[in-house]
């Protein structure tokens, strides 16, 4: 979904200026830094090289600590892969993951028995609650060209009051999320992608689709929204103050040469936390595309105690976890292959746990 508008004028400063918009700005690692409701985003951009055949990279995997590889190495992981890069199975508890896939392709197997094989612009939202094991595989189809993965995984939380919940599979297909173009007055343009929340601006009011039925996103006080952004070279574009009681916002620059958030110029990849009661006008004063990711939402404001892939309130929580993936593995494995793939066919598709199936119409150009 496609929408263009003329972009808005930022808010005219009254006396009594506000403070600055920008709160802090830190350097973007491995992983992101993140702001309750989030517990971890991560930003994979790895160069594949063409597959061999069999959807493994058609390279030398000398060097590489396999297994445990997140190297780099000629601009590629395999992470936890054997011989396909990616993630085998691996359990969660506690909260919901967010993997917005831009390019390559991800395939998806659970221990609810759900299947997917999505990318291209799509997104998984995947509710963990009481317990899922999953397994994220990067499959190579291409063997005459390079095989570019780029994606976001985002943890969001859950409350104490759902952290039991059942677990629960969704899909975003690309052309079915809302993404808005903005022309400013120089006519340079600006898209988002509105994958959760509500973007007011103009008054244009875009809703992302909904998200699972248990997640914190649900609640309209929660105010969660994630949003990319793609900035022309010299476009400028302004971030509507959200909404929410007490929301807190974070933008990540992390493509691009430099831009210039509420006044202060921005240079490298950086993690922004802003004013989220303010507009911020955001201007991309480099010669290049520019491109962010926001995060947003009101905090949680529970404790957190993690222990790796599980998410509670309290360590005999976590305590329990261990015991409970121990004795049920939340469900257990039902496929015959530890990092499953699912065939050389490029077509996207879901499979979801009470049999419905998804096939998105292909992405143009994809």
């Amino acid at each position: 979904m496609t929408v263009t508008n003329s972009l808005h004028q930022p808010a005219t400063a009254q006396a009594g200026a506000p403070k600055s918009p920008v709160i802090q700005v830190q350097p973007l690692g491995f992983p992101w830094p993140t702001i309750d409701p989030f517990l971890f985003c991560v930003y994979h951009d790895d160069a594949y090289p063409a597959g061999n055949g069999q959807l493994a990279p058609a390279a030398s995997l000398a060097g590489r600590q396999i297994g445990q590889d997140f190297s780099r190495k000629d601009g590629w992981s395999m992470y936890h892969g054997q011989s396909v890069p990616g993630f085998p199975p691996h359990p969660h508890r506690g909260f919901e993951t967010v993997t917005i896939v831009r390019k390559g392709l991800v395939d998806h197997s659970d221990s609810l028995g759900a299947v997917a094989r999505f990318g291209r612009g799509d997104v998984q939202w995947l509710t963990a609650g009481s317990g899922i094991v999953h397994s994220e595989m990067f499959p190579l189809l291409k063997q005459d060209e390079a095989n570019p993965l780029e994606l976001f995984q985002i943890w969001l939380n859950l409350p104490a009051a759902s952290k039991m919940v059942a677990p629960h599979f969704t899909m975003f297909w690309s052309q079915d999320i809302p993404r808005i173009t903005w022309a400013d007055a120089a006519g340079r343009h600006t898209e988002v992608a509105v994958i959760a929340g509500t973007l007011n601006d103009g008054g244009t009011t875009t809703r992302a689709l909904p998200p699972p039925p248990d997640s914190w996103a649900t609640a309209a006080t929660a105010d969660v929204a994630i949003w990319t952004l793609r900035m022309a070279p010299g476009a400028r574009f302004t971030l509507p103050a959200a909404t929410g009681d007490g929301t807190r916002r974070q933008l990540y620059f992390f493509k691009g040469a430099s831009v210039q958030v509420g006044g202060q110029a921005v240079k490298g990849a950086c993690a922004v936390e802003l004013r989220a009661t303010q507009d911020i006008e955001l201007v991309n004063t480099g010669e290049v595309e520019a491109e962010l990711l926001m995060l947003q939402g009101r905090p949680i404001a529970e404790p957190v105690v993690q222990y790796g892939p599980f998410v509670m309130n309290t360590q005999a929580q976590i305590a329990q976890t261990m015991a409970d993936y121990q004795r049920t593995q939340f469900g257990g494995w039902s496929f015959d292959d530890e990092a499953p793939t699912h065939g050389h066919d490029p077509a996207r598709f879901a499979k979801h746990p009470d049999g419905r199936e998804e096939r998105p119409a292909e992405v143009p150009g994809a």
